[in-house]
């Protein structure tokens, strides 16, 4: 089929679109998008399918180890303000619940500010990760991933997040190749945390005695 052809079959179903109200258009344009998704090529990219969501659905996490400071925090709301929402919020769902796995503060912005709010009609742009990323050792690393390729990360969270995954049974080796860390980067922040049964599973040699 070429374009002409698809405009023609397009044109009828778009008019009707248009026609509807803005809350059951955004309804409507997010099933679209779904059923596009479904025969995506790309559809393993959680960004083939950005969909409008509304704001009070999507929930915080409670591990993110990323503060940002007000000054950042003003900027990010001017941003947004100038350029619209460049970057979708990332999140995991399961029965209708959604929680942020990157872009909290992105989502901070649209709930709070009110004329971005006024201007996204209350609602926050949302890919979804994988679904064998759902288990939440899996949420918390990506969203480590995400934190560390921004460069911006809080040392003190990071520790609690090496310990939870570790108390989890992740081993170092995994755990510094799904945080993006060399082995002596979590071997520091298990030392930071100070709990000695992180370190059960290292053999260290006897401490030295003079004769």
């Amino acid at each position: 089929m070429d374009n002409h052809a698809l405009a023609d079959l397009l044109a009828p179903l778009l008019e009707r679109i248009r026609s509807m109200d803005g809350p059951e258009r955004i309804d409507v344009l997010n099933a679209v998008r779904t059923a596009l998704h479904e025969v995506s090529p790309l559809r393993d990219h959680p960004v083939d399918l950005v969909l409008w969501i509304p704001a009070e659905q999507v929930e915080a996490n409670d591990y993110n180890p990323n503060i940002v400071a007000a000054p950042e925090m003003t900027l990010l709301e001017r941003s947004i303000e100038a350029d619209g929402y460049t970057q979708p919020v990332v999140t995991w769902t399961e029965d209708g619940r959604r929680e942020t796995v990157d872009g909290f503060h992105r989502s901070e912005v649209g709930r709070n500010h009110a004329g971005i709010r006024a201007a996204t009609m209350g609602l926050l742009p949302v890919t979804t990760i994988r679904l064998e990323q759902a288990d939440r050792n899996d949420r918390m690393a990506s969203t480590i991933r995400h934190n560390r390729a921004r460069g911006k990360h809080q040392i003190s969270e990071m520790c609690e997040i090496v310990r939870d995954l570790a108390k989890r049974n992740w081993s170092d080796k995994k755990i510094g190749r799904e945080l993006g860390m060399e082995p002596d980067e979590v071997l520091r922040l298990k030392q930071i945390s100070g709990l000695a049964e992180l370190f059960a599973d290292r053999d260290f040699s006897e401490a030295w005695e003079p004769e």
